[in-house]
């Protein structure tokens, strides 16, 4: 069994750039992204409700913002435990905040076990996701991630937002989440990364700085990242069909 740890510690200001109509229609377009509605609940409770759905995960642990006042006091979802504990003003402060957690349960998760990070903003990731994640990345030695082949022309820019050249996109993947890492490991890549002052966007960079490669394993279009207001429709729209 798996434990996920999903930071919510943003406020998801990009999310608020064009209103999202149905938190506008509220009067709560001024919720952070993650607690935003959508398809008639919060965005995070989808998106802990497709991980704890899953009879691989055992519980999450979310990162919250140290004056997060919106958390609902979910203790339970799907009957699986929800618990919490302070985030940080980043990702990576996020997550090692969560493993820490982790480590200090009363059955502590141990430094060997796999666990899971995924972002709160990703309501929309498939039990088949999840399924191949386990599958191919309990077996490899660093670990693994969900990933998508970029199939659009990839493009550099010049200071003045114009167009210098095609970039190869052969070799290249969006990262997605979740990702896969044992608890260990992955909190020794943070603080090394940290303790270096090197920015971590994800955490397979923390290893990868290192050396060390983490399995690609590909994923689904579908697992979008709400990013922008005009990504909740899609969401809405997704998850009415998944």
């Amino acid at each position: 069994m798996t434990w996920v740890v999903v930071p919510a510690a943003g406020r998801g200001l990009r999310a608020r750039a064009v209103a999202n109509v149905d938190a506008a229609n509220a009067g709560l377009d001024d919720l952070p992204k993650q607690y935003q509605p959508l398809a008639g609940k919060p965005m995070l409770q989808w998106t802990l409700e497709r991980l704890l759905g899953h009879p691989a995960i055992t519980g999450v642990m979310v990162a919250l913002a140290a004056d997060d006042r919106h958390w609902p006091g979910w203790q339970q979802l799907l009957g699986k435990p929800v618990l919490t504990t302070t985030g940080a003003d980043d990702r990576a402060g996020s997550v090692r905040a969560g493993l820490t957690a982790l480590a200090a349960l009363p059955l502590p998760v141990a430094a060997e076990d796999w666990v899971l990070v995924h972002d709160a903003a990703r309501p929309c990731v498939s039990a088949s996701e999840i399924d191949d994640l386990f599958r191919l990345g309990r077996d490899d030695e660093v670990g693994a991630l969900l990933a998508l082949p970029v199939t659009d022309s990839l493009k550099q820019a010049d200071d003045h937002g114009r167009s210098l050249a095609n970039l190869p996109r052969e070799r290249a993947w969006r990262a997605l989440t979740p990702q896969l890492f044992r608890l260990g490991e992955l909190a020794a890549a943070l603080d090394q990364a940290r303790a270096e002052g090197a920015v971590i966007t994800d955490e397979a960079s923390a290893f990868e700085r290192l050396g060390r490669h983490p399995r690609l394993v590909p994923g689904s279009a579908n697992n979008i990242k709400v990013t922008r207001a005009e990504d909740f429709a899609l969401a809405q729209w997704l998850l009415a069909r998944l």
